[in-house]
């Protein structure tokens, strides 16, 4: 036993820094021996992310709740009426008497396993083209868009098809003086269109079925961006999840540390509360970040259109970092998007359009033809005809100008288009430029520094030259970066993604329609 004078001076000593704590441990008593179970400085200095487990922990608070051999203890113990002690530690009574450290909190329960399916993924990996193939098979918005395709392909062919023709018989004076009749006979209409019109009509819809056609394949990039993107997430948060498991263990580490501080003099109480609190705060991150992760492969499982289960991600976040250019990629956009070509596409039907409405006046020719019987004469005869409508007052005047009127919203529609594809772009690349730039000086320079000054801290604190809290915030400090880093990585990938996909996402929205606007689509016949 160490006498009480030789305890206060080394306790004076080792919080002044002159002795080291490992030495302090070595002369105190017996309740301190029991630390031998848990990884010393050394062990620590060795592998110092290693995660105490739970019987570690519980060994140390264990430890810390027993009395303390060099706090006398009163000779009795006041009971109240249900047998408990009425003279137990109190945080008033802190720097009065010894008291054992704050008990070390316990995990906090999920709500649900929102998470745990995913915390550690064992099915065959997922690569980024097995999942792009799976979403152009199954993805419902697809089916949606060449469905659109069929249909205007449909109207196309409706709009091109000649008139049936009508067939009539007739009867005339029957039941005169009780006869069957003067005539009978039958005759056959035919409508003529003249002025090509029907050529017209089904060159303009399929020019709409052309337009039709870049629609879906803008959806089809909207859901390769979309599983691309939901894919980075995901790998993203699967790195991040194991930088906020690392972090905990700093924190266990960490709070493992200070309580051995305070079991010696060198850290207060309250340093120990605010060590339980950052494990407790570190604890809840990574239940965030589980839930993260759950959520982005959640999202995943919707893009691709079946389910999947829960598996690692094989293509890396990390990729070739070489950078678009800006020239490049704006003329790319404007020349080759799908906006731009399904604007142009409807620009030209609409052209198309105002042939085929200039043309509409122009009588079509009704034809008829047919023979009969007259009774009255006793012989067969023939039934002749030709009509035509005359545009006298209607010459269809009010639909040119509707269908020019549209002409020139479009083409207004075309150089809208142009201008806020460009101006999304430059958000975009701005997002792009911004991460590519973090990502570099993080991979290049961030990283390595911060790494390598953990790496001289802990070989200073072998040499006992450093002490531990150092080693522990400089490995904080780096995981922390990392977390930096990857949150760049993810934000690099979307830009990319979007840039080179045309910016195209929401791969769940069903492609717009190709209707053109106004009344002519109306009618039982398109025209």
């Amino acid at each position: 036993m160490i006498r009480p004078r030789v305890c206060f001076a080394m306790l004076l000593l080792a919080a002044l820094g002159a002795l080291p704590a490992t030495a302090l441990r070595a002369q105190t008593p017996n309740r301190h021996d029991a630390m031998a179970t848990l990884p010393s400085a050394a062990e620590r200095a060795i592998c110092p992310a290693r995660r105490l487990t739970s019987s570690e922990v519980r060994l140390v608070a264990a430890m810390d709740s027993d009395s303390d051999p060099m706090q006398p203890m009163p000779a009795q113990m006041h009971r109240g009426r249900a047998g408990r002690a009425t003279d137990e530690p109190r945080e008033s009574d802190a720097g009065k008497r010894y008291l054992p450290p704050p008990a070390i909190p316990d995990s906090p329960r999920p709500l649900n396993a929102f998470g745990t399916a995913l915390a550690s993924p064992s099915g065959s990996p997922l690569t980024l083209d097995e999942l792009e193939s799976m979403a152009c098979g199954n993805n419902p918005t697809l089916l949606q868009a060449r469905a659109q395709v069929e249909g205007a392909l449909g109207k196309a062919i409706q709009a091109g098809l000649w008139p049936n023709p009508t067939l009539r018989y007739s009867a005339e004076q029957i039941g005169v003086e009780g006869t069957i009749g003067e005539f009978h006979g039958a005759s056959v209409e035919q409508r003529i269109v003249t002025a090509r019109k029907l050529d017209l009509s089904r060159e303009k819809f399929l020019a709409q079925t052309r337009v039709a056609e870049w629609m879906a394949l803008a959806q089809q990039y909207r859901v390769l961006n979309e599983v691309r993107l939901h894919y980075f997430r995901a790998c993203g948060r699967q790195e991040l999840l194991g930088v906020q498991r690392e972090l905990l263990k700093n924190a266990e580490d960490e709070l493992v540390t200070t309580r051995e501080m305070y079991n010696v003099g060198q850290a207060i109480r309250a340093e120990v509360h605010q060590a339980n609190v950052a494990l407790q705060q570190q604890r809840l991150t990574v239940m965030m970040a589980e839930n993260d992760y759950r959520q982005a492969f959640e999202e995943l499982t919707a893009m691709v259109g079946i389910d999947l289960a829960p598996a690692p991600l094989a293509t890396p976040l990390e990729g070739d970092l070489a950078p678009i250019d800006w020239e490049e990629a704006l003329a790319r956009l404007i020349q080759e998007s799908p906006q731009m070509m399904a604007a142009r596409c409807k620009l030209d039907a609409d052209s198309v359009t105002i042939r085929r409405e200039i043309a509409e006046p122009v009588p079509d020719l009704i034809v008829e033809a047919g023979a009969g019987y007259n009774f009255e004469a006793d012989q067969t005869v023939g039934v002749a005809g030709l009509s035509l409508e005359v545009p006298l007052f209607d010459w269809n005047q009010g639909t040119i100008r509707q269908a020019e009127a549209d002409y020139a919203r479009q083409r207004g529609e075309v150089r809208r288009t142009e201008l806020w594809l460009r101006r999304d772009l430059a958000r975009q690349y701005r997002l792009y430029l911004t991460a590519l730039q973090h990502v570099h000086h993080y991979r290049d320079v961030i990283l390595p520094e911060s790494y390598q000054a953990y790496e001289l801290l802990l070989q200073s604190y072998k040499r006992e030259r450093t002490a531990w809290p150092e080693v522990l915030a400089a490995e904080q400090q780096y995981f922390t970066l990392r977390k930096n880093y990857i949150q760049n990585l993810i934000a690099w990938r979307e830009s990319e993604v979007l840039i080179t996909g045309y910016l195209l996402h929401n791969g769940l929205e069903a492609a717009p329609q190709p209707i053109p606007p106004g009344h002519m689509n109306s009618v039982p016949k398109p025209r």
